[in-house]
């Protein structure tokens, strides 16, 4: 996952002082950000590609709870007095490096550099696809701050030699750290950009998620957590249910709230729901350099 959201502030976004958010709408109380501007890929895409000619769509209703916002709409489906609340430009399967296109997320390594049928591992090491990729994410960000976005929350890659998906492909019992070692210098690289974007351009204040320590301490406690299966899915097929993800139609497993993984390469709601309020209120071991709740109250 790479997720970007921009909490927009009163000098770019209307709405500060708006009327506290019904349960039925998304958030349940007052707004702590007039707008919410959403980047990224399946794990939180609401329907922007459902008039695409794809089979990766992903349209459930995520929405910013804690922030008091009403559910954040799709791009394609957004209209009239519904932007003034942010939007959510995520697609399924977005990358930010496929061929020499830009696009964004983890998908830069699922579907690209962990691939046996790209050439890409044979052009770049890990740490030079990590340079490569995060150097683009830097201007792509610094275009966002140059039309005015402040307040940046970025969430880093999470450990995923762990996913399904990398158990089935490489056929293991057991997370793969190689895969994880891979990815590790992507991480790495986002939270010195941060500092850098931080110390160098005037009013930004930028975030990050640290997933893959998040990860890292739920499959090791995870039993302490509630969840008692880590290394299968609760909808898929195959080994692990990771050689194939969800399909249309398909029975899930009965007790998803004991699932960390939803399907091949997503975590279930339990999860996710875990992870946003570490986020939002967790300290600088997982959130730095301050959390969500800190940022949206400057």
């Amino acid at each position: 996952m790479l997720l970007l959201l921009l909490l927009m502030n009163d000098k770019v976004a209307l709405g500060q002082d708006g009327d506290p958010v019904g349960s039925t709408q998304g958030g349940g109380g007052r707004e702590m950000v007039p707008a919410l501007f959403i980047f990224g890929d399946s794990l939180i895409d609401n329907g922007n590609n459902n008039n695409l000619p794809t089979f990766a769509k992903a349209n459930y209703y995520p929405y910013a709870e804690l922030l008091g916002l009403p559910l954040i709409p799709a791009y394609s489906e957004a209209s009239g007095a519904q932007v003034l609340h942010g939007v959510n430009y995520a697609s399924a399967a977005a990358g930010r490096h496929h061929r020499k296109k830009l696009r964004m997320g983890s998908n830069d390594y699922l579907n690209n550099y962990l691939m046996p049928n790209y050439n890409t591992k044979n052009q770049y090491n890990a740490q030079q696809y990590a340079d490569l990729l995060v150097s683009e994410y830097s201007r792509q960000l610094t275009t966002l701050y140059n039309l005015g976005a402040r307040k940046f929350v970025l969430a880093g890659l999470g450990r995923m030699g762990c996913i399904p998906r990398i158990l089935a492909q490489y056929q293991m019992d057991r997370c793969s750290e190689e895969v994880n070692q891979l990815v590790m210098p992507f991480n790495a690289n986002v939270k010195t950009m941060i500092n850098n974007l931080n110390a160098n351009l005037p009013g930004a204040r930028f975030t990050f998620i640290d997933i893959a320590r998040m990860f890292e301490d739920l499959l090791t406690n995870y039993r302490s957590y509630g969840f008692s299966v880590i290394d299968r899915v609760c909808c898929g097929i195959g080994r692990n249910g990771g050689q194939i993800t969800c399909l249309p139609f398909q029975t899930p497993c009965a007790n998803r709230e004991q699932y960390v993984f939803w399907d091949a390469f997503h975590p279930t709601e339990a999860v996710n729901i875990m992870f946003g309020r570490k986020a939002f209120y967790g300290d600088q071991s997982v959130v730095y350099p301050m959390n969500i709740q800190q940022l949206a109250s400057l």
